[in-house]
């Protein structure tokens, strides 16, 4: 009969918890604590980005912003001590200027020549300053369209170029640049 040999005797028992495999953990620390350290370090990662965006972004040309279109000062009257501007000498130019000031005072809209409050879109504004003059309000409006389209490439009209805003900003500012071309150019 063979002999076996009997199991080898187990002489330490096996462990009952984990060991520990990192450092102790820390004392609890309060908000205030736990957040100064979440600020300082989203800070950090913010500063790194902020590095990282303009390492990556150095070789990309950009066009310079016109002030025209982010400054809003309030609508207030000329100061004495400043001279007044002059007012346009020419038929064109008095009817693109009379429709600068309706539309800066009176509001600007969209959809429609006027709306229930008086304000008015660009051709809503030019109308009125023509004063039933439809040939005068033609040409004014096609000055007002050249003034457009040299600044901003090809647009379909007048009425697109007006609803294409949210506000009336670059309505005004269009009548009052074509009033300008309109009188340097003597039409």
């Amino acid at each position: 009969m063979p002999q076996t040999h009997p199991a080898p005797a187990i002489d330490h028992p096996a462990p009952t918890t984990p060991a520990p495999t990192g450092p102790p953990p820390a004392a609890e620390l309060s908000l205030e604590e736990r957040l100064t350290l979440v600020n300082t370090a989203m800070t950090a990662r913010l500063d790194e980005a902020a590095v990282a965006y303009e390492v990556n972004t150095a070789h990309i040309e950009t066009e310079p912003v016109d002030l025209a279109d982010v400054v809003i000062v309030p609508l207030t009257p000329t100061s004495p001590t400043h001279p007044q501007p002059t007012p346009p000498a020419t038929r064109i130019a008095i009817v693109l200027d009379r429709a600068h000031q309706l539309m800066d005072t009176a509001g600007w809209c969209a959809g429609a020549l006027t709306d229930e409050q008086g304000a008015v879109c660009l051709l809503g504004a030019i109308r009125q300053a023509a004063r039933g003059d439809r040939g005068l309000e033609a040409d004014a409006a096609a000055v007002l369209l050249d003034t457009i389209r040299r600044r901003f490439g090809d647009v379909e009209s007048v009425p697109a170029f007006n609803d294409a805003w949210a506000n009336g900003r670059a309505s005004v500012r269009m009548l009052h640049e074509a009033a300008s071309s309109a009188d340097a150019r003597g039409i």
